[in-house]
């Protein structure tokens, strides 16, 4: 699946729970804290569906190479549904995400809270070792969709802290490469992921 078939497939997607909010009053710009701290800029946008429901889209990307083959490049897309206990934008909520994006990783520790199954180790594989030539290189794409629990607190009028966890399932289409460095890859192939697939402390700027 190429990136711009995955990434034309989630903006359908979000557009069409989106549009009934293009009217809301209630619009909201995030940064997830977290995210930054691991030099993967990002940015979030959540607009009000209905008294206590609100639509959340956000796009990170991390396009940095560290160095001796070491990256851990990816971007990715979740647009979420989100349920408040009370009203939108304060207090408890639970939502329905999906995911999707790209990948290119290698010679990195990827400190991922779940497991694989079903194919690679892509985590073990993509370990952080002292040569690069020792290192596999996965490269590929992904698609998935979980659970979400959080919880927004209003600071003043215009500005929210929202911490979120999410737990979900994904499956990852990939190439593997011998070495962090190499270009020549083994035969396509395939594996899944179930955990942690969303963490968030993010600062948000409320319309």
């Amino acid at each position: 699946m190429t990136k711009q078939r995955l990434l034309s497939m989630l903006l359908l997607g979000a557009a069409m729970v989106a549009g009934p909010a293009a009217f809301a009053q209630k619009v909201a710009l995030k940064t997830n804290l977290l995210n930054d701290a691991l030099t993967t800029p990002n940015l979030g946008l959540e607009v009000a569906t209905g008294k206590k429901q609100t639509f959340n889209v956000t796009y990170s990307l991390n396009p940095w190479e560290y160095g001796k083959g070491r990256q851990a490049k990816h971007w990715v897309l979740m647009p979420e549904y989100r349920w408040w206990n009370c009203t939108k934008f304060n207090g408890h909520f639970i939502g329905v995400h999906a995911l999707g994006g790209e990948f290119n990783a290698g010679n990195i520790n990827v400190p991922v809270p779940g497991v694989f199954f079903g194919g690679d180790n892509i985590a073990k594989e993509v370990k952080r070792v002292d040569a690069p030539a020792v290192s596999n290189r996965y490269e590929g794409a992904f698609l998935g969709a979980g659970f979400t629990y959080g919880y927004q607190w209003i600071l003043n009028r215009h500005w929210n802290l929202e911490a979120e966890a999410g737990v979900g399932v994904a499956h990852i289409w990939h190439e593997k490469f011998p070495c962090a460095a190499c270009g020549t890859p083994e035969p396509k192939d395939g594996t899944n992921y179930f955990g942690l697939t969303k963490l968030g402390l993010s600062l948000m700027y409320v319309f």
